[in-house]
């Protein structure tokens, strides 16, 4: 079984910041992707960044130059720092995840943490 906790969500001011983690536990042999996605109110499921075990990172259009993603390898731990933040950026994020694990290849996802953007 393998679990995402994610932590950092909250409520912040129009161009501050916020730093999101997400910690994976569990059987794990190895994790390949791991990324951010995240839901605004009536909106589709969208990516935010996403980066490699080999550290390559890839990022939405919306979010280059305010977002940076991070991992790291040994702890099974991702985070995402939020600078300049927006209204629009006010959605549920997500942490996923590209685990090997005792059952095989699987793709898993945290419970989401909320960030609220207010004018």
């Amino acid at each position: 079984q393998v679990q995402l906790a994610e932590s950092g969500g909250g409520l912040v001011q129009v161009g501050g910041s916020l730093r999101l983690s997400c910690a994976a536990s569990g059987s794990i042999f190895s994790i390949n992707a791991m990324g951010w996605y995240r839901q605004g109110a009536g909106k589709q499921r969208e990516l935010v960044a996403d980066i490699t075990s080999g550290g390559r990172t890839k990022y939405a259009d919306y979010v280059k130059g305010r977002f940076t993603i991070s991992r790291d390898n040994a702890k099974n731990t991702v985070s995402l720092q939020m600078n300049s933040l927006q209204p629009e950026d006010t959605a549920v994020y997500y942490c996923n995840a590209v685990v090997y694990s005792g059952p095989g290849r699987g793709n898993y996802r945290g419970q989401g943490t909320q960030v609220t953007v207010s004018s």
